[in-house]
Order: structure tokens, then sequence, then C-alpha cells
């Protein structure tokens, strides 16, 4: 069970005593300190894993899976900061921080420990405790700590909190291809492949000459048809990591498609 405290733009998460997965969308940039237990990451080319005392930093428009992991006999804890646009842009005019081209690369970056993070995730704490939640004046001030500590600690970082550029028009095949088992919508799909959803459809159709959502179905079914088959995974393992939005449409869907329920798949 879920029990998370959102401070606005600072969120505490704790999950207890059985594993969590699921995947999202990251819109913004997300600093954040594990505190117990360990995250696992996919971004449908790289794993990451990340151990209680790790820093990491996520960046905006990425596609993620995860899987939270207590500890034994304890929580899955972390706090994230999350440093939207506005914060970013209204920091770089303050500060005099131009506008930096984009880059590519990895979703998740492995943070060195430092005093400095580690001195501020403290501070944070005593936040989670208050009710109402902390006035909005305090949190903006904790943001650009955040974001000056980052620059203080690892300069590199300038090129990627102020690439203020959207998504450019990229190779939707390649990408589709690549992320096909990430469940979010169309628009968003859209959206990451530099086009409006009305392009996307229309380039989609050229190349794939179907639908994009039967696309979608018959890709992900041969996935999970795949893993179950060859590598010998159960349905409950493969619906989630094949793009599924839950077992019991995973298993109407494949027994539709294949004439038999995906657990008596030999």
């Amino acid at each position: 069970m879920s029990q998370p405290t959102d401070l606005t733009q600072i969120t505490y998460s704790c999950y207890h005593t059985r594993s969590r997965e699921g995947e999202q969308f990251v819109p913004e940039h997300v600093l954040s300190y594990q505190i117990a237990g360990t995250l696992f990451l996919n971004d449908g080319v790289r794993d990451y894993v990340c151990k209680e005392g790790d820093f990491r930093f996520t960046k905006r428009n990425k596609l993620l899976k995860f899987n939270k992991q207590p500890p034994e006999n304890g929580d899955f804890k972390s706090i994230s900061i999350y440093l939207d646009q506005q914060t970013l842009r209204n920091f770089s005019m303050e500060f005099n921080y131009p506008a930096a081209p984009h880059q590519d690369g990895k979703a998740v970056l492995m943070l060195v420990s430092d005093q400095l993070l580690t001195s501020y995730m403290a501070s944070l704490m005593p936040y989670q405790e208050f009710q109402p939640p902390t006035s909005q004046h305090l949190m903006s001030l904790k943001l650009k700590e955040a974001i000056l500590i980052l620059l203080q600690t690892h300069p590199e970082m300038k090129d990627i909190l102020f690439d203020f550029s959207e998504p450019g028009k990229i190779d939707l095949e390649g990408f589709m291809n690549q992320n096909f088992h990430f469940n979010v919508h169309l628009r968003r799909f859209a959206y990451l492949t530099g086009r409006s959803l009305a392009t996307f459809k229309r380039d989609f159709e050229k190349i794939f000459h179907i639908s994009p959502s039967r696309w979608l179905l018959q890709k992900r079914l041969e996935a999970a048809h795949y893993l179950i088959k060859e590598k010998g995974k159960s349905p409950s393992e493969v619906y989630l990591e094949t793009g599924f939005e839950d077992l019991s449409h995973f298993s109407f869907a494949f027994k539709k498609a294949y004439g038999v329920a995906p657990s008596r798949i030999a």
C-alpha cells in the first residue's frame, strides 16, 4: 500500500511489504534519493538499479518501467524533487544561465554521493510532517536550493537542466519498435516522436500499413507469447512487461488471438 506525501513538488513515497511494479511517463526532471529498499528501472534499452543511499536524476520526457522492492521486514522509501520547466526557466533568468542545446542519452543519471546532496535531503525530512503542506514560498526556496546544489556538485548538469526544447520529429518506426511495450496513450507516443496525433496516425499507417492500436496489440501479444513459450514466464509476470494494463484484459486478448489461454501455453 502506498503512503505518499506530496508537498507540491517534493514527494515522499513509502510502500510496504511487497514489491510494486508499473510504468510511467516522466514529464519533468526529477531528483531522487533512495532512503530504503531498491528501485529497478528500465527505459527500454538500459537497466538501472538504485539502492539505499543512492541519488538519481531522471530526465524529462522519458518512458520508464519500475519495480520497487522494500527491504526485508521494512518499507520502500524515497524522496523525489520535481524540477518543472517554469521553475528552471525562472532560475536560468535569475542566475543568467542560457538555454542549452538538446542532448539525448541515458534516461536516468546515477549521481555521485556528496555531502551537500546528503545534507539537502536530510533538510527535507521534517516537511513530511507538516499538515497542511508547507507554503509555496518555502517550497520554491527548496527547489532553488536543489538546483544550486546540483550545479555545484555536478556542473555538467546545466546542459540538461536548461534544455527547454520539446521532442523533435524522429524515426517513428525505430521508436515504436523499441517502446511498444510501454502502456501509454497514442497521444503520448505522438508527442515523443515530435508529431501531432493526426500526423502520428498518418505516418504510422504509411510505415506499418495498420492502425497504431492494432499494431500495438499484435506486437505486445507476440512478445508475451514468446516470453511464456520460450522463456517459461507466467502470464502474471509478462502482462505488465509487454504493455498490458491488467491481467484479465491480457488473458482475454491472448486467448482471442491464439485460441488458448496464456496459462495453457506449453
